[in-house]
């Protein structure tokens, strides 16, 4: 006749699980005790890819492309595993450089702003 569970006399099949010892009353909580930022400079002044195209507001896949291409803002390879990283700096001044390249937000470069060429085709005068 098969036993039941409640019949059970045999240890578990795997051992219990060792229970840690409690915390003396003395020792702070380790949630609620302040850790520094390690490095903050470091931080702040490198971005990985995923955090560069964050900034930028575009994908990382975009990224590594432009990079395959020499294309984009400047980038380079840090550390013994080769990250590519970005400087934040680096990154403004690509984007300070993408505006004035761009004739909306340059008006040295709007075609509308110039002068229309001598002898043109469109020419104003009947």
């Amino acid at each position: 006749m098969p036993r039941r569970m409640a019949d059970r006399t045999d240890p578990a099949p795997y051992p219990r699980r060792p229970t840690m010892p409690a915390r003396p009353p003395s020792a702070p909580n380790p949630s609620s005790i302040p850790v520094p930022d390690a490095t903050p400079t470091t931080r702040q002044a490198f971005l990985s890819v995923k955090d560069a195209a964050e900034y930028l507001g575009l994908s990382p896949h975009t990224l590594y492309v432009w990079r395959h291409r020499r294309n984009g803002p400047p980038s380079f390879r840090m550390g013994p595993r080769g990250r590519v990283m970005y400087r934040i700096e680096t990154l403004d001044s690509w984007i300070r450089e993408q505006e004035q390249a761009d004739s909306r937000s340059n008006t040295a470069l709007s075609p509308l702003d110039s002068a229309s060429p001598k002898g043109s085709y469109y020419s104003t005068s009947a």
